[in-house]
């Protein structure tokens, strides 16, 4: 069976913020991304773009991740 990288674990914990942070959106209208680091502040772009780089990055390994 083959190890997850650092870089599989970080991919994984952004989706999961990502995805809790939609969820909050969702269901109780709380954005967690902007209210820490504000609306359309730098941070707040970075955030959103590594969740979004990171789900790229699973989705191209995630067959790698189901033979291990």
């Amino acid at each position: 069976m083959e190890k997850l990288t650092l870089v599989d674990w970080v991919a994984v914990a952004l989706v999961v913020v990502g995805g809790l942070n939609w969820g909050l959106v969702g269901l109780l209208d709380f954005n967690l991304v902007t209210t820490i680091f504000g609306y359309a502040s730098v941070l707040t772009k970075a955030v959103y773009a590594l969740v979004a780089v990171s789900a790229i990055y699973l989705g191209v390994i995630s067959t790698k991740l189901c033979k291990s």
